[in-house]
């Protein structure tokens, strides 16, 4: 079994949660109704937000995405430390399968808000390439460099050409996907950690419940720090 095989499962069963399904034009058109026109909204779902808006207003708008999916996730990790925690499929417990859907759903939602095209492929599904592309993403927040290096050649390959979707740059001639493969084993390992701190915060009933949250707010909230910044840097080097 490859130690990937643990980062495997938890994307698998993270997928499987509604809150990963982020439509791109119907999420752009949500958050920049209250700051743009009819036709500045077209521009920016044919094109980019980066067209119709300041780095200000996308910071601001960005902020809310964090708060939001910090608030939902520290409620679903607050509910999974209650005695008798529920759990999902394959092993990943319910709360870190949640933990990661959040992830995922924030990693969509920044990206398309900085500029980035679609992650979904032509089925509109996100496809094994789109899966190593949220890995970088997710080393980035993770505070992996092997992730930066490799998000930073995945900008400058979409400098290089002009995609609508994502997953048609091409991983394997910008050696993103062997990045994407070293970074998936270093997940793993944070996973093992993670996976025993959440284990353990359940150990006391009712007390385990405000420590699981407390627990996911100090490694949601600075993860999704770390995407925005990494993303505004992307952005300023364009």
């Amino acid at each position: 079994m490859e130690i990937t095989d643990l980062w495997k499962k938890t994307l698998n069963a993270s997928l499987q949660l509604p809150v990963v399904k982020v439509d791109r034009t119907s999420f752009l058109r949500k958050e920049l109704q209250v700051y743009c026109t009819a036709e500045q909204i077209q521009i920016a779902i044919e094109e980019s937000p980066l067209k119709v808006l300041n780095k200000k207003t996308i910071s601001k708008i960005a902020d809310g995405c964090i708060s939001y999916h910090t608030t939902n996730v520290c409620f679903v990790s607050a509910l999974a430390g209650l005695p008798g925690g529920w759990f999902l499929a394959a092993t990943i417990p319910a709360d870190i399968a949640q933990f990661y859907g959040h992830v995922i759903a924030l990693t969509q939602k920044l990206l398309y808000l900085y500029g980035w095209p679609d992650l979904r492929d032509e089925n509109r599904e996100l496809n094994d390439e789109t899966l190593n592309i949220l890995t970088l993403f997710v080393g980035v927040m993770m505070g992996s460099r092997e992730a930066v290096r490799g998000v930073n050649l995945l900008a400058k390959a979409l400098a290089e050409q002009v995609v609508k979707r994502l997953p048609r740059v091409g991983l394997t001639k910008y050696a993103i996907y062997n990045i994407s493969k070293q970074v998936g084993k270093w997940i793993c390992i944070k996973l093992t950690r993670e996976s025993f701190a959440k284990s353990a915060s359940k150990v006391i009933p009712f007390i385990g419940a405000p420590i699981s949250a407390m627990i996911t707010y100090w490694t949601f909230k600075p993860m999704a720090r770390k995407l925005k910044r990494q993303l505004e840097s992307n952005m300023e080097s364009k």
